[in-house]
């Protein structure tokens, strides 16, 4: 077909309504909400942490009740924590527990998650969480990166972007004993400042590499495809209409956002306002 033909006939296609499917009305978006959080029961799994004072402390419990409750007031009708659970439901069991796991366990999933489950009645709490099954890739190959980088010149960009990290983690820890945990969570929410300090980090790892070998972009490779998945099954969770709250680490936050954007049929509700106004009700 000539070319200019065929680029009238896709112009055409594409502003068809039959696309979206004809007599049919618009489906209802799916709104999700990226809940940032740093890790409240300290699992020292990442490659800098930092150490949290007990969440289960009255104090701390207190304050998880404000978040719980501002959180409330979007409605969110389902929730989607960062934990493994099977396909096809990906119901997580333990959330018939909440009552005993809120007085005993300090993950933020429970204490956030669960928690505003059971209070606005929901029967169910989703897990979504992805982690290499046997014989699958580690979606975090960090080591592959150091081990290239000492062979090959480049851990002086290495040492810098650590240390950037240390820094930030230093800072957070040293204000943590001072603020409410709504106040905590302001930076982790902070679209912008957690977006650039995401791409600052993991796309300066592309220059670890030399062209032959590139351990810098298969780890960008492998946590996309990490959050990829993580976020196709919030999909799967979600259907036309719902408000889903779903609850992450912070350093997921840029992609799973990322997808609520691009994604079609969803749309993106900031947190922020929502730790804002906690923090307010906190004081």
């Amino acid at each position: 077909m000539n070319p200019l033909k065929l680029l009238i006939v896709a112009s055409g296609l594409l502003a068809s309504p039959v696309l979206a499917g004809e007599g049919q009305a618009e489906s209802q978006p799916v709104e999700v909400m990226v809940l940032g959080t740093y890790h409240f029961a300290n699992p020292g799994l990442d490659a800098v942490n930092i150490e949290v004072d007990d969440v289960l402390a009255p104090k701390r419990q207190r304050e998880i009740e404000v978040l719980v409750d501002s959180l409330a007031e979007w409605d969110p009708t389902k929730i989607a924590v960062e934990n493994q659970a099977k396909a096809p439901s990906f119901l997580l069991s333990d959330y018939a527990n909440t009552d005993e796991l809120l007085s005993t366990d300090r993950n933020e999933s429970i204490q956030v998650g669960y928690r505003l489950g059971k209070q606005l009645g929901h029967e169910v709490v989703y897990g979504y969480d992805e982690q290499p099954s046997e014989g699958e890739p580690n979606y975090f190959p960090l080591g592959k990166v150091q081990a290239f980088a000492e062979a090959n010149g480049g851990t002086e960009l290495l040492g810098k972007l650590f240390a950037e990290v240390q820094a930030m983690a230093t800072e957070e820890q040293a204000k943590l004993a001072q603020q409410s945990i709504a106040e905590s969570l302001i930076m982790h929410n902070d679209t912008a400042r957690v977006s650039t300090m995401h791409d600052r980090l993991y796309y300066s790892l592309l220059k670890i590499g030399d062209g032959d070998e590139q351990p810098g972009a298969e780890l960008n490779a492998y946590w996309y495809m990490r959050n990829a998945k993580m976020f196709a099954k919030i999909d799967m969770i979600a259907e036309p209409g719902d408000r889903v709250l779903v609850i992450a680490g912070s350093g997921h936050a840029t992609w799973l956002k990322h997808f609520v954007r691009r994604m079609p049929g969803y749309e993106l509700v900031e947190a922020l306002p929502y730790v804002e106004q906690a923090v307010e009700r906190s004081q």
